[in-house]
């Protein structure tokens, strides 16, 4: 995954540099972080050997990546349900809101006219 630029601010308490020095990093996370050379020399695995473990820690990484990926693929259709049913609930309303405007507006046209007697 790549983020983007970051940028880390390091303070250094009396210290007046005479020039402004810019240090790259190269930052890594998961399976590209671990040392397979150490791994190799230490448990004296031969390249097979070395590869597998790669390709197996890849494989647990996009095993637990798809795992976390579709338990929030059902939290998403859990909150889409529950806003669905809240907007068809608010639109249920709004339709007798509308309605009952509609029956007062009625109701009051009609006694208005009867009162004038137009009606």
């Amino acid at each position: 995954m790549d983020f983007g630029d970051t940028k880390v601010f390091v303070l250094i308490d009396d210290h007046k540099p005479s020039a402004k020095i810019n240090i790259d990093f190269d930052w890594k996370t998961g399976v590209a972080a671990k040392d397979w050379s150490k791994v190799a020399k230490k448990g004296q695995v031969e390249t097979m050997e070395l590869e597998l473990k790669k390709l197996y820690d890849t494989v647990t990484s996009i095993h637990e990546e798809m795992f976390y990926l579709r338990e929030r693929e059902e939290e998403m259709q859990q909150l889409n349900r529950e806003t669905n049913s809240k907007m068809a609930s608010l639109s249920l309303f709004s339709l007798l809101v509308c309605l009952s405007v509609a029956g007062l507006q009625i109701w009051h046209l009609k006694s208005f006219f009867e009162r004038k007697k137009l009606l």
